[in-house]
C-alpha cells in the first residue's frame, strides 16, 4: 500500500509513469548505497578514474614514489585492469619485498591473472610477515584458490582467518558457500545463521559494512 501511494505521489508530480518508476528506482539504489550494498556503485568507478589522473601526475613528477605507484597498481588491480598494475607492483617489488601488504597486493594480482601458484607462494609469504596483514585478507583469497580443487584446505584458510576476525558475517557467509559446496547442508544452514547472529551482535558502525553478507546468508538459507 505504501509503495502504491509513493508511486501515485511521484506519477502526479511527474505526469509520466516511467519517470516515476526510475525516481523510486533510484531512491531504491541511494539507499542500497548508503545501507546494504548489493548493488555496485556506478559512482566508485569515476571517483577511481579522478584519483589515478592525480596519481600518475605524481609519478610523472616523481618516478620514484613509490607509495605512489602502490596506491596507482590497486586502483587499476579495481579496475582490472592487471597488466598495467604489474607493471607497476615489479617496478617496486625490490624496494618492498619485505612488506607484508604489498606481498599481499601481490600475491592477489597473480591469483587474478591466472597464476595461482606464484600467487598463494607470495599471499603465505605475506601472512607469514603478518598474520593479521589487512585483517587478513590473503585467507580468503587463499581458501577461493582452494574453493574448487581443495575444499578442505579452503575451509581451513576461512577457519584461520575467523581465528582473527570472529565478527565477521562475511567469512561464515563463505563458509557456508563451501559447506553447501561440498553437499553438506546442515553445515552450510549453520554457517549462515552464524553470519546473521554475528551482524545482529556488531555495534551499529560495523553492521553497515556487513549487512550485505547478512542478507546474502538469509537468501542462501531460504534457497537450502
Amino acid at each position: 500500500m505504501g509503495k502504491f501511494f509513493i508511486f501515485s505521489l511521484l506519477f502526479w508530480i511527474t505526469g509520466n509513469p516511467f519517470v516515476a518508476l526510475l525516481v523510486i528506482f533510484l531512491i531504491l539504489y541511494l539507499l542500497d548505497l548508503r545501507f546494504v550494498k548489493l548493488m555496485p556503485n556506478l559512482f566508485r568507478p569515476i571517483k577511481q578514474s579522478n584519483r589515478l589522473r592525480r596519481i600518475m601526475q605524481d609519478i610523472r613528477l616523481n618516478p620514484h614514489d613509490t607509495s605512489s605507484k602502490l596506491e596507482a597498481a590497486r586502483i587499476l588491480m579495481e579496475k582490472r585492469r592487471y597488466g598495467e598494475a604489474k607493471q607497476y607492483l615489479d617496478e617496486i617489488s625490490k624496494v618492498m619485498k619485505d612488506s607484508a601488504e604489498f606481498l599481499s597486493d601481490y600475491g592477489i594480482l597473480h591469483i587474478k591473472m591466472g597464476d595461482k601458484v606464484e600467487g598463494e607462494a607470495l599471499l603465505k609469504q605475506a601472512l607469514h610477515l603478518n598474520p593479521r596483514v589487512k585483517y587478513g585478507e590473503p585467507f580468503l583469497y587463499l581458501s577461493e584458490v582452494y574453493a574448487e580443487k581443495d575444499t578442505s584446505k579452503a575451509m581451513n584458510f576461512l577457519t584461520e582467518l575467523q581465528k582473527l576476525n570472529s565478527s565477521s558475517a562475511e567469512v561464515c557467509y563463505r563458509m557456508g558457500l563451501l559447506f553447501a559446496q561440498m553437499g553438506q547442508k546442515e553445515e552450510a544452514k549453520q554457517a549462515y545463521n552464524e553470519a546473521i547472529e554475528v551482524y545482529r551482535g556488531l555495534p551499529k558502525y560495523k553492521k553497515r559494512m556487513e549487512r550485505r553478507w547478512a542478507l546474502l546468508s538469509r537468501f542462501k538459507m531460504s534457497s537450502l
